[in-house]
């Protein structure tokens, strides 16, 4: 397989994670870094392959395309595969299997998708060589995948293989895990990276607490990987560039503080204490089996960070009672704290009782949740500013502008689209400044912008090419097309609403009559035929007929 110097990688992630993501390439010294969805595209030599692989906290799987092309049908993506020289990257004693991942329109079946990329890998062999490589789905030597967006195809080799969000470190879990990128990710999004201790008071399985901890101490997740990387398959694959990597302990740093880790199931604290044993943290995290109802002051600053239940495993009753548990221990008993909770369910944090000072759209498998940070001070909002204290909200306001409320206080975009908010407003205010500058040195242009603008503000109403111009101030918009016989009627005329031969006005005073000519029924007296007070329907009848004479 032939490598240039430096080429294209792509690093998948969970939709939400993007900026996170390439924050850590960055860190990283990866060239050319894009945002995608659910993507993050940059540049680097082979060693940092190996790097984002054995180092990345937030992604999922390590990409290389080796093809791209346009297809609008199964048979155009079959032909534009077969045309790879696959000798390159595979051969026939070796085992493949194909992921496709599919968002068009065209092609509604990722599993038919991936049949015909097969196909075509089978064909090409079998006219080449006589014979076809075979497909292995647990264990294949070659894992490729095609990604395709509408008519855009990407075929990639996938050099993770397993899922990177499988450290090693996890070989026993609760009944609803939370995904160890996922949770990396979440911690990231807090800012915390080890400078006060942090605290899970549902830790669950321990994931929470392990990722804080080789966050905090800057260590690499692959180093508990025992199932090793596709790229170790290929044929250029070079183990002493991976060895040194894998030995390179120069980034790591001392961690100062500790990390607690709470839950009131024996078994799941059982659980946590294996995982955080098999990571080799039993020194920095404590893990106690606790209420959260029991839950008290910590004696040191803390950054509390958790995923209650959903409502999947405990009834909906006792999932209200334990969220506004959760609101009456930040209150009473986490002053000065700074909590982060994920859930998906808007009435639970409504039974928190404490307003956000963020929220964060997280897409947690297929439910939609909210990540949102609760900062706890003692006494009334008012007095907490007075005394020069601010909450993070009020920090990231730019001083001296006006905020942009659209950005500032929209409740589920993501970081990515804050960042595109930011930059359109950026953009408009450096096009408003330019304008300025060249109506200051050329000051007839001033009309010019002006006519423009009224345009982009929805004056011209009429589209190009319309017949009808705009009408003249005092000009009087016709009703009647040109041709019409019937003219206004003048002033005081009256308007009939009858056609001629049609029986006059009634005159005032005279009653109108609401039966046809000819009834022999006459209009009912006063008071006839209506049931009198504390009269029973047969008695009425009754009264009628003896009335009648009957």
């Amino acid at each position: 397989m032939q490598y240039n110097e430096n080429f294209t990688l792509i690093a998948k992630t969970f939709q939400g994670l993007e900026e996170i993501l390439a924050k850590e390439l960055t860190s990283l010294g990866a060239d050319n870094i894009e945002i995608g969805k659910r993507m993050v595209s940059f540049t680097g030599d082979k060693r940092m392959m190996y790097l984002a692989n054995f180092s990345l906290h937030t992604a999922l799987r390590i990409l290389k395309p080796i093809k791209q092309f346009e297809a609008s049908n199964a048979d155009e993506v079959y032909e534009a595969v077969k045309s790879i020289e696959w000798g390159d990257y595979l051969s026939v004693g070796q085992t493949f299997a194909v992921d496709a991942t599919v968002h068009s329109e065209q092609f509604r079946h990722s599993m038919y998708v991936s049949y015909k990329v097969k196909d075509a890998i089978a064909d090409y062999f079998r006219d080449k060589e006589g014979k076809r490589p075979s497909v292995s789905v647990k264990n294949p030597d070659v894992l490729l995948n095609i990604h395709i967006n509408d008519n855009q195809c990407t075929v990639s080799l996938d050099s993770s293989g397993v899922s990177l969000h499988r450290r090693g470190y996890r070989t026993e879990t609760g009944e609803a895990p939370l995904n160890e990128v996922l949770a990396a990710g979440l911690i990231m999004m807090t800012g915390w990276q080890g400078e006060t201790d942090l605290i899970d008071p549902m830790c669950g399985s321990g994931t929470i607490p392990i990722e804080a901890a080789l966050i905090a101490k800057n260590m690499a997740p692959g180093i508990f990987r025992t199932q090793g990387y596709a790229f170790e398959k290929w044929p250029d694959f070079d183990a002493e560039l991976l060895e040194s990597i894998y030995n390179d302990e120069s980034n790591e740093r001392e961690f100062e503080h500790h990390i607690y880790a709470y839950d009131y199931n024996p078994k799941m604290v059982a659980t946590t204490r294996g995982n955080i044993k098999r990571a080799g943290m039993t020194r920095i995290i404590d893990v106690e089996m606790r209420d959260i109802k029991d839950f008290v002051q910590p004696t040191e600053k803390s950054v509390m960070i958790t995923n209650p239940p959903y409502g999947e495993r405990i009834s909906s009753d006792n999932l209200l009672e334990l969220y506004a548990t959760i609101g009456e221990r930040l209150k009473h008993a986490f002053v000065g704290g700074q909590a982060w909770v994920l859930s998906y369910r808007e009435e639970c944090f409504d039974q928190i009782g404490l307003k956000p000072t963020r929220k964060i759209a997280v897409l947690n498998g297929e439910l939609e949740c909210s990540f949102r940070e609760y900062e706890i001070f003692e006494g009334k909002y008012v007095k907490f500013r007075e005394s020069g204290e601010e909450l993070d909200k009020d920090k990231e306001k730019p001083t001296g502008e006006k905020p942009n409320k659209r950005v500032l206080h929209s409740k589920w975009l993501t970081p990515e689209q804050h960042r595109l908010a930011e930059l359109e407003r950026y953009e408009k205010a450096e096009a408003k400044k330019k304008r300025l500058e060249e109506e200051k040195l050329h000051p007839e242009l001033k009309a010019e912008h002006s006519k423009e603008f009224r345009k982009e503000r929805g004056k011209q109403f009429h589209k190009d090419g319309d017949k009808k111009p705009f009408k003249n101030d005092g000009d009087r918009k016709p009703f009647r097309k040109d041709g019409d016989k019937k003219p206004f009627r003048k002033d005081g005329e009256g308007k009939s609403f009858r056609k001629d031969g049609d029986k006059p006005f009634r005159k005032d005073g005279e009653r109108r009559s609401f039966r046809k000519d000819g009834d022999k029924k006459t209009f009912s007296k006063r008071g006839e035929g209506k049931p009198r007070r504390g009269e029973s329907y047969p008695e009425r009848k009754k009264r009628e007929l003896k009335e009648k004479g009957e």
